[in-house]
């Protein structure tokens, strides 16, 4: 087992990678930027060490200052998280270069499903279904024409090493597919130093499902069931749940299996992700593979009782995957919803500040992941995601009341959220019948305004209240202590 980790990342993925390290006696290493200097994983950590400028190509994204710290440190082992390096095969050779382990897939896993064409040739090799399209990377305009108009409108224009929704654009009619290559290409360009593009056949209305993988280094692998993950805006995930309400036994079964193939087709090891789009009639086909722990891994834990970062750590230091593993079994419901720093009314465009009060949720089958306390700066450089509720439940009605009742607790006072947002999505009727598809949010709630009946007016009404007649604020902690609020103004309201 490791003696020591460096965890490549801030914020709560931080925090989480650092607990289940502590649990296993492993000493942890934060790293921070000089915007985080104050961040609650800094302080999580048994050391840490700054990168640089608050940018991420100056701190988080920096290859050779980040070797630097795990040699100086004495680390054995980087822990990337999920985002920045997580899914950078180069800094994977880097680490293995350097006499260190990375705790992830191998760099030729990461390569080979890296590039969306690379892997959809590879999942046709294994006979993994994919979406229609072409093979090759897109070239001349011409034969894109003639490829779009086989295929049938509307059409994908998808950028090969792409994610994250950029590079992407819906072709409905052959006079638009010139100007989204255009567009496509610029971004893809921007965002992954390749405008390699490339045509599929357009889904509607399918259903995102994905289904989690592990495997250990002799290659056993299995997959630990399924997350619906068909609530998006902008193509990110905002509702995840666990089990998808559209899988029966038999389709769980099938779509397992081919997940399975697709991590063995390329040599996987640790945790992965094989995502799925599935149509109304049952048939699904391989989207992409996510080489790392997902955002929304918690929802898996809590329906198998797994914990998924200790195994990512064990299967790293060369472990097999225990029996518990191999023949988990699925229990209950769980259900997780990403809390953002933004302002849904306005394009969800994110959000920074300071954050003045905070009331987390808790109580019986309810889960919070932050980095959060009072008074700390939210800033403009990074991912504006706060935290993640999860919540559980012996079926997915009393999951879903769990997650209303602790969204209704949430107080986030000082920086705009999308809680109300998320409470409108969890109380329409669609989503209550499980009647899911990628395009929820444009059917249901495309012109979306808070309402007063929907934001946590009790949450912030008691959290006020505590203030003015106790005359000191309430404790609202997550994470480490508080500092005093500078939110002392709202005293002036009693008279």
């Amino acid at each position: 087992m490791f003696r020591k980790v460096l965890v490549a990342n801030r914020g709560e993925i931080a925090i989480r990678v650092q607990r289940a390290l502590r649990e296993l006696g492993i000493r942890t290493v934060a790293v921070y930027s000089e915007a985080d200097a104050r961040a609650p994983h800094v302080s999580e950590a048994d050391e840490a060490y700054l990168l640089g400028a608050p940018e991420p190509a100056a701190s988080y994204l920096n290859h050779s200052r980040l070797i630097d710290v795990a040699r100086e440190s004495g680390c054995d082992a980087v822990h990337p998280g999920y985002g920045f390096l997580s899914e950078n095969a180069a800094f994977a050779r880097r680490c293995a270069e350097a006499g260190v382990v990375f705790i992830g897939p191998s760099p030729q896993a990461i390569e080979d499903m890296g590039s969306k064409l690379r892997a959809r040739a590879l999942m046709v090799q294994a006979g993994v279904p994919v979406v229609p399209g072409t093979e090759a990377a897109a070239g001349a305009l011409g034969p894109l024409e003639r490829a779009a108009r086989k295929l049938g409108y509307p059409v994908l224009v998808k950028a090969a090493a792409g994610g994250g929704g950029k590079g992407m654009r819906i072709v409905n009619a052959p006079a638009e597919l010139e100007r989204a290559l255009a567009l496509c290409r610029g971004e893809a360009e921007k965002a992954f130093g390749d405008g390699t593009l490339y045509l599929e056949k357009y889904l509607e209305r399918p259903r995102h499902v994905e289904l989690q993988v592990f495997a250990d280094e002799a290659g056993d692998t299995v997959h630990l069931f399924e997350r619906e993950c068909s609530i998006q805006r902008r193509h990110q995930k905002i509702v995840e749940e666990a089990p998808s309400p559209a899988l029966s036994p038999a389709l769980r079964e099938r779509m397992g299996a081919a997940a399975v193939a697709a991590a063995r087709a390329v040599g996987y090891r640790g945790a992965g992700t094989v995502e799925f789009m599935l149509d109304a009639t049952g048939t699904f086909y391989f989207l992409e593979m996510n080489t790392r722990l997902q955002v929304e891994h918690p929802i898996t834990e809590m329906v198998t009782g797994l914990d998924l970062v200790r195994l990512q750590i064990e299967v790293a230091s060369g472990a097999r995957l225990p029996d518990g593993v191999r023949h988990a079994q699925l229990r209950g419901h769980a259900m997780e919803c990403r809390v953002y720093a933004e302002d849904p009314e306005h394009g969800f465009l994110p959000a920074s500040g300071r954050l003045l009060r905070l009331r987390v949720p808790s109580g019986p089958g309810v889960r919070v992941d932050a980095a959060l306390r009072e008074d700390m700066d939210v800033s403009i450089h990074y991912d504006p995601l706060l935290a993640k509720v999860v919540t559980y439940g012996h079926d997915r009605a009393e999951c879903l009341q769990r997650m209303r009742r602790a969204l209704a607790e949430f107080v986030i006072l000082g920086i705009p959220t999308n809680l109300a947002f998320l409470q409108s999505i969890l109380a329409h009727d669609a989503f209550v019948r499980g009647e899911l598809t990628t395009h929820f949010i444009a059917e249901h709630l495309q012109d979306w305004r808070a309402d007063a009946g929907t934001v946590h007016d009790a949450g912030l009404a008691a959290l006020l209240l505590h203030d003015l007649v106790v005359g000191k604020p309430a404790t609202a902690a997550v994470d480490g202590g508080m500092p005093p609020s500078p939110w002392e103004s709202l005293r002036d309201w009693r008279s």
